[in-house]
């Protein structure tokens, strides 16, 4: 599979996208998301994005009935593919940039599609934009206080390694929290501000009792 590209603004973006809406699954900028695919449509938007520019996005539903959408989702690439047992895609799709959902488009295809608007989120394009407003410190010692209270453990040496950005944004992907909680994660103006909502829900669920959430 092809390297990664590197997009430098969003004119390089589509202005269209192909739309996976999943609950609870959050994708942010240069972040990695596991999926597992078996639903007929979505098998055939993953067959369309691998044969053209492997471009698809991620959104959460905000009602049980899987047809609204939150306003605000993120461009994934598919970097990682493989075909499995039982009509099944096993795919890894990287995060590249946030956007606004704009109109649904009149599709002949199974799964929906979207413009999209990415003026807002022009910052994910900048790695590492904003890591040194970010107090890492604090955000590590509310982790290992999380960690003690639902006697987990963590790979300490790949924290260490991490940049404050990946650091950040991964801990929010793994986040045991609810859809409403994660899109807030998601639409957090900066990555400072992503940082202390992440350490305040932590603070908030270790308060509620004992530990019972699991990181996922």
């Amino acid at each position: 599979m092809k390297s990664f590209k590197k997009y430098k603004n969003i004119e390089e973006l589509p202005p269209k996208v192909s739309v996976f809406p999943l609950p609870g699954a959050l994708l942010l900028p240069r972040t990695q998301l596991p999926l597992n695919i078996f639903e007929e449509r979505y098998l055939e938007m993953v067959d369309h994005a691998m044969s053209g520019d492997r471009l698809m996005a991620m959104i959460q539903t905000n009602k049980d009935d899987g047809n609204s959408l939150y306003s605000t989702g993120c461009l994934g690439k598919i970097t990682s593919y493989s075909e499995v047992a039982n009509k099944r895609m096993l795919i890894t799709l990287s995060g590249i940039c946030r956007f606004t959902i704009g109109p649904e488009l009149e599709v002949v295809t199974p799964y929906r599609q979207f413009q999209v608007d990415y003026t807002k989120f022009l910052s994910d394009l900048v790695k590492g934009h904003g890591e040194d407003s970010v107090k890492r410190d604090k955000l590590i010692d509310s982790l290992k206080k999380y960690l003690e209270h639902n006697n987990l453990t963590i790979d300490w040496d790949a924290i260490s390694n991490s940049s404050t950005e990946l650091l950040v944004n991964s801990l929010c992907i793994l986040s045991p929290y609810k859809s409403k909680e994660k899109q807030a994660l998601l639409e957090a103006e900066t990555l400072e501000k992503r940082s202390e909502m992440l350490i305040a829900m932590t603070e908030m669920s270790m308060s509620s009792g004992p530990g019972t959430e699991q990181i996922q």
